[in-house]
This record gives C-alpha cells, structure tokens and sequence, in this order.
C-alpha cells in the first residue's frame, strides 16, 4: 500500500525536537506496533557538514535551506527593533541550528507548572525524563580539573542509556578558566549539580556533541537513526508543508482530529488520515503549533473571523501567553596573548581552521565551549537583600499597570516569588568567545554575529530567566506559507527592565574580577564604548540594556498546558481542550518559561509525552 493510500495510529506534524522523540519511541513497541507518519516542513539534512560541524551554526542563519528567519514586530520596549526568531527549518529542527548548549531548570520550574493545574507535572514528575533523553560521558581528567567540575558535578544523576549524546569536551580556553574563577572570587562558585534544580553559581553545561567524531549530536541523528528510519511502520515526509488539520464536529459539538491537509515539495496537496482513535500530534514549536491550529478552525474566533477561516472551536489561549528569554551583553577587547573567534576574519586562519577540523575533527569548530552561571539577583553590589528585592518588586508589579490575561494573577504570584527567593536563580549569565554586534539596531543573526568593530573581542551575556512580559503569536493570513506574526513585547512590563538593568551592572562587576580582567585587554575598549557607565548608574544599565537587548531564541508558551478559563491550549495529558484525537507536543506547552536554555526540557517533555500517549492508548484498547 502507499503511503497516499495509508492510514495511521498517529501523524506527527513536525520532524523536530519533540518530533523525532516521539517518532522514535511511539514505533519501538515490537509486539503492539503503532503506525506513525512524521511530516516535516524541511529537508532531510543528515550528514550535512554545516549542521554536524558544531562550529559552523552561524553560517546556518537566515539560509531558507536550514532556517524559517522569522522575524518579530518592532518592539516598542527596544526602541521599535524588530528582532530576528530563528527557527530550524530542518529534520531535527531547531536542535540542528542551536548553540548545542544542555541546561537543566530549578525544581522550582515544575513546581510552578504543576501548580497551575497540571498534576504530574512537578519536579518529581519530571526528574526521570530529564536523564531518560541522554547519555553522559565524562569530561577527562584534565577538563574536570581545567574546569574545577569535581566541585560540582555529579557523574550519578546525569543520563545513562538515552538516545543523545552529552558531554563536556576538551579545548576549553583560559576564558572560561577565568570564568569560574572570576565568580568563586564573587562567591558564586557554589556546590550543586544543576541537573538536580537546585543550583545557584558558576558552571560549565554539558553540550550535545559526539565526544568521539566531535559532531552535532541532535534529534536527527540520535532519535532518527538507521534503525529507527527502517521500521515498518514508521514514515517520514519531508519538504512537506501541513497546511492545516482536518477537524469534524459531531451533532453534539464534540471536534475530532481525522487528518492534515498537505502540500508536497512539487506542490500537490494531499491529504493523509488518522485510524478512528488515531491522534494528529503537533509538534511544530511555538511558532507554527499555533499557527497550525488558527488555520485549522482553532483559537479566538475574532483572530479566526478577521481572516476568513470558520471557526471549529472557540479557544482564545491560542497563541497567546508567549514568553522568551530576553537577554542583554557586554562586549570587551582581549589581551594581545589571547583568541576569541573574532581572529577567524583572518583568511589563513579561518582556512587553516576550517582545513584542521576537516581533517582531524579538532580545533575551534569541534565544540561550543560555553560557560554558564545562575544567580540570584543581582546587581553592581553583588546579590540584592531580600527586602530590596521586595521593595522593587512592589514598586514595579504592584504599582504599574500591565495588560490583564487570565492567568496573570496565578502566573505573577508564581514569579514574584521565584525572583524574592534567594535561593532561586533570575539570571543566567553566558560567556560567548566572540562579539556581538547589538547596537546600533541590527535586526538578523547575520547582523548580530558578523564582527561589526576591528580587534578581538568576548562577551558577558545576561538572560532574564523568568520575564513577567507576555506576547503573542498570530496569523496574518489565511495562506498556510505566510508568516505569522509574532510579537514578543520584550521588556514591556517595568519588572523585566529593572531586573536586566540590575543584571548589566553584575556583567561589568564580572569583567572587574581579577581572574576575567587578566585575559581581557588592560584599558582595552567594550561594546558599546560606555559600559563601564553602568556599574554606577542604574539608569544607564537600564538604557544599555534596551538598546543591546536580544533573544535567546527560547520561545515558548502559546499552546500553553493550564486550564481552559486560565487561558490554557492543552490539558495536563497535552490533548487540546475541547477536542478529540489532537495534542501539542512542544516547548509552545509550557505555562511558564524555565530557567535556562530550553532544549533539555523540550527533550524530556517529549519522552514523558510519548509516555502518556502510549498510556492512553493501552487504556482506550483494554
């Protein structure tokens, strides 16, 4: 039979993080075999250089082939910017474009998820998912020493037999030594692995990257494998854009998922169908997920009406509640003895560069050898005291209006207590080895990552972990190959503003230790030229903040799992309120954003999805 003429237990519409996953654990039942179609949007890129060289992200950028280069409306808290959303366009979607960084969130990250109305969702819940999706392998001897790991890392509670390959690699430089030295001389070298959610302090993050060949581990080639792709009743389509969900509502108003509507790379629509009982899975991101669902009937009938589209089911939490992390950075010249990847704008040594890798799978394109720190709030002073913290967050939350949503009562009360803990992180501070071109007003990846100034440069970045700004994502039409527009609202509510403005201060604080200055340039210049302004002005750290704000392309939150009257897409099991036969699998779920960069949670909700669907599956049968 062909595939055109097939039927399927579940069709997966997406082929990226949470895509594969579910892919590969929903058809590896020997005995009671589910048959899955997996549609994804992009091309099949395995064994692509660009993707499996670590390295070479960047070049991956705003290219059709790899990336949707989505961009936001400008941003009125950024002084009208428009800020690029990169999304992987890809098999293992944006798994094969991201940084490769693995960062775990705080225990207090589910608790918030579960308390929200999602049972089975709290910390507990959630622990063994974060190990079941990888396995460790240890850094050696020499990196656990360079990097002081043994203070903190704890080889027990990391993955033992997951599909995807993490690790902690050699050829970290005297920048990320200087960097956990820097915050153990701020006291911010504290014990704790972060994979048990509890960490406060300086760390260097495992990355997703094959210790042995020095390639790009991601969904694609640890869930998608050779014996994975060969199962009978596994399918995959690729190039291959699901225009909307077939949806069919019964007298009693009851909506079913019974297929999508495709469009084919040589542009012929079909359509492919689930068996009664079947599921359409969405797992297309927090982007397009959405998206999907507007286009197919589901979401505010006034967005749905505006556009033509006959409403299926009424559900104003569509696209709604987004959240991302929004980040502010700091640039500065290093010492005359020291790399960063700025030195590759010199031909020969790109060449050379680019020639070793080729031949050895070695050099600056073999990782990405990032150094990450928790911390709780801070500013120019170090950590801010409990009732300061209060202070501000009464000045800021409880004075100033903000735009109402329904679960904003139980989201901020969450928050505000998160950001009042001192023992709960509100910033992850990032070392990058190479300058970002934040100011003045680029817009594109290639902008921001293109050396803008002559001279060498890293960067301190600060990352607002749990913004209380909330946007949105929408479409713009009823034509499934328009973009949807998507609206961020980075730093609109006065919170985000004074908490990154504090969190500037605390990079410039940093670059002052004595481990970070002695690798930096003595007297050496930063981007942007006045930053050393901000360690003693608020004010100044708020506007430097605004102007070299960007994100960390972590969108989440617009299919989000709460309650219906709370504005929630999906239910605790992610089947969507008020219907049959359709979940939403992906980071567009989460109620809240998690500290950290995403992919690790992405990853585990993925594997405790894919566990529930094969629960419900055997109940509905028995």
């Amino acid at each position: 039979m062909s595939i055109e003429e097939s039927v399927f237990d579940y069709i997966i519409v997406g082929g990226g993080t949470a895509g594969l996953v579910l892919a590969a654990r929903l058809t590896e039942d020997a005995e009671n075999q589910k048959s899955v179609l997996v549609i994804e949007a992009g091309a099949n890129r395995k064994g692509d250089e660009r993707v499996d060289t670590p390295g070479m992200m960047t070049t991956l950028y705003e290219d059709p082939s790899y990336d949707w280069a989505f961009m936001t409306e400008p941003q009125a808290g950024l002084d009208g910017r428009q800020i690029a959303c990169p999304r992987g366009r890809l098999l293992g979607g944006s798994s094969a474009i991201n940084f490769s960084a693995i960062l775990y969130p705080s225990k207090a990250d589910f608790e918030s998820w579960s308390a929200l109305g999602n049972d089975g969702w709290d910390a507990k819940g959630m622990a063994p998912y974060l190990r079941k999706f990888h396995t460790f392998i240890p850094a050696s001897e020499a990196t656990k020493k360079q990097l002081l790991l043994d203070d903190y890392m704890d080889e027990k509670l990391q993955g033992t037999s997951g599909p995807l390959k993490v690790t902690i690699p050699d050829g970290y430089s005297p920048f990320n030594e200087a960097w956990v030295k820097g915050f153990k001389e701020l006291g911010f070298h504290l014990p704790g692995d972060p994979i048990a959610g509890e960490k406060l302090g300086a760390f260097t993050d495992p990355v997703c990257i094959d210790p042995i060949n020095r390639t790009r581990e991601y969904s694609a080639s640890a869930y998608f494998t050779d014996d994975v792709s060969s199962r009978s009743n596994l399918k995959l389509l690729t190039e291959t854009l699901v225009e909307k969900i077939e949806l069919a509502s019964d007298s009693e108003g009851s909506v079913t998922a019974t297929g999508v509507v495709v469009k084919t790379k040589d542009g012929q629509p079909k359509t492919f169908r689930v068996k009664a009982g079947g599921e359409v899975i969405l797992a297309a991101g927090s982007i397009q997920s959405p998206q999907l669902l507007e286009l197919s009937g589901v979401g505010n009938e006034e967005v749905l009406k505006k556009h033509g589209i006959p409403v299926v089911l009424d559900l104003p939490g569509v696209g709604e509640n987004l959240q991302d992390h929004v980040l502010s950075a700091i640039s500065y010249e290093i010492a005359d003895d020291q790399l960063s990847a700025d030195n590759l704008r010199d031909p020969a040594l790109l060449g050379a560069v680019l020639q070793q890798y080729k031949e050895t799978h070695s050099g600056p394109l073999a990782g990405t050898l990032l150094s990450i720190a928790y911390l709780p709030t801070v500013d120019a002073n170090g950590a801010v005291p409990s009732p300061q913290v209060s202070q501000l967050l009464s000045t800021h939350l409880d004075s100033v209006p903000y735009p109402s949503f329904p679960a904003k009562d139980e989201q901020y009360s969450l928050l505000r207590s998160r950001v009042a803990n001192p023992k709960e992180s509100t910033v992850e501070y990032m070392f990058l080895p190479l300058q970002l071109n934040t100011s003045p007003g680029p817009t594109t990846m290639q902008q921001l990552l293109a050396p803008s100034t002559p001279g060498n440069y890293v960067t301190i970045v600060a990352i607002l972990n749990h913004p209380f700004s909330r946007g949105d994502v929408h479409i713009t039409s009823a034509d499934p190959t328009k973009a949807p527009r998507i609206d961020p609202r980075y730093l609109s509510h006065p919170v985000d503003l004074e908490l990154l403005g504090r969190q500037t201060q605390f990079i410039e604080r940093l670059a002052r230790s004595g481990p970070f200055s002695a690798v930096i340039k003595n007297g050496g210049r930063t981007l942007p030229a006045n930053a050393a302004d901000v360690l003693d002005d608020l004010d100044a750290a708020k506007e430097l903040a605004k102007q070299r704000a960007w994100t960390c392309f972590h969108p989440s939150g617009t299919c989000a799992m709460m309650p219906r009257k709370l504005g929630g897409v999906v239910d605790e099991r992610l089947r969507v309120h008020g219907t049959k036969g359709l979940r939403v699998v992906d980071a567009s779920i989460f109620p809240l954003e998690t500290l950290g960069n995403i992919q690790a949670t992405v990853y585990a909700v993925a594997e405790k999805a894919a566990d529930m669907i094969k629960e419900d599956a055997r109940q509905a049968s028995s």
